[in-house]
């Protein structure tokens, strides 16, 4: 296997991981701003605004689990899928680094409230490591500042794997987003200043090498809880090794419920839209329900008129033999259809957040994933 272009890694906390590539890819910028910005029009936009009358937002509820190609922030990719929707909410549920690539699921609408699920569920990486140096940003982007000519065999990689499996401590690097007196660590770094930062557990649920396309890089496969800095263990891996280390490639390809098979690329998502324009489909076929972030919760189906009293934010009794006996999150539908995630105690069901999915909404075929 070649070794892919070099990346940037992601942290599932960061805010847009180290900061790095912000301002250095103008062209994914201007593809997120659109063709009429005046900022990209030498005579300053004011014909272009007057022959382009700015569309007007709508309603669409659903998710949309972008393949986010390398050199585009995630930011630029909300504003991107939501310009390409007219949508009037959109929000993203895992910052995805400029440099890295894959899945960055993309909520409109009524599933921007479903996010926290998302962020809390798993993610999954496929990354390569270069050996042989360490940077200050764990990544390509940074300055070297540990080198060495050792180059590890694939036995003695497998053989450490153990010591980075299950719950373990893990120091953040320096260039990320965590918040040191009110300022971010990556902030105080790039003004030179020394970041300390104290070791806090995560999970590592799985951690494997897939393969060594040759002596200077290595192949891995991990999944991880949130907080789990991806950066950090090529880092810590590299230097029980004795061989330095550092992030140079990456993909995301599962972030909770979403995997490969729901992303879907910027391109086909162009297109799509394009034909949606000229009436040969619909912009409900690349959404995914709302309820797809729900998988790990329970579902309860509820009759139309406790339905009615949850949509007013009242609680509902609940009696009988088909009454649940257990307690905790669940979401509500009526005549199968989202309604609102609520909590059951004490024989009660009580709203916590209601949905109103009026408006464009995912298609039928996507109900269930493929």
């Amino acid at each position: 296997m070649a070794v892919t272009t070099p990346t940037s890694a992601i942290d599932p906390q960061d805010d847009e991981s180290n900061g790095a590539g912000k301002n250095n890819f103008p062209d994914s910028a201007r593809h997120a701003r659109g063709n009429n910005d005046p900022r990209d029009n030498p005579n300053g936009g004011k014909q272009q605004r007057n022959q382009q009358p700015r569309r007007d937002k709508r309603d669409v509820h659903g998710w949309v689990i972008l393949d986010k190609p390398i050199g585009m922030t995630s930011t630029h990719a909300v504003a991107v899928v939501k310009r390409l929707f007219s949508a009037k909410r959109a929000g993203h549920a895992g910052t995805l680094d400029p440099l890295a690539s894959g899945g960055l699921p993309i909520a409109l609408g009524e599933a921007t409230k479903t996010v926290p699920f998302v962020m809390d569920g798993r993610k999954r990486y496929r990354f390569t490591v270069a050996w042989g140096e360490e940077r200050d940003t764990d990544d390509t982007e940074g300055r070297v500042t540990q080198i060495s000519d050792l180059k590890p065999s694939a036995e003695a990689i497998r053989a450490l794997l153990p010591q980075f499996t299950g719950l373990i401590e893990q120091t953040p690097p320096q260039y990320s987003a965590i918040k040191i007196a009110g300022e971010r660590a990556y902030d105080l770094a790039r003004d030179g200043e020394t970041v300390a930062l104290q070791p806090r557990p995560v999970e590592i649920h799985q951690l494997s090498l897939v393969e060594q396309p040759d002596s200077s890089h290595s192949v891995f496969e991990a999944e991880c809880g949130k907080g789990t800095y991806v950066r950090a263990l090529a880092r810590d891996i590299g230097r029980l090794l004795g061989c330095y280390g550092h992030i140079c490639a990456l993909r995301r390809t599962l972030v909770g419920p979403f995997g490969e098979d729901d992303m879907i690329p910027l391109e086909q998502l162009e297109a799509l839209c394009d034909r949606a324009a000229s009436g040969e489909g619909s912009l409900a076929d690349a959404l995914l329900p709302v309820e797809t972030a729900l998988d790990d919760i329970p579902a309860l189906a509820v009759t139309r008129a406790d339905a009615a009293r949850l949509h007013r934010g009242q609680a509902v009794l609940l009696r009988g033999r088909d009454a649940p006996n257990s307690s905790g999150t669940v979401y509500v539908t009526v005549a199968g259809r989202l309604l609102a995630l609520a909590e059951i105690g004490n024989g009660e069901l009580i709203p916590r957040r209601v949905f109103n999915l009026t408006g464009l909404v995912a298609s039928h075929g996507r109900n269930e994933k493929v």
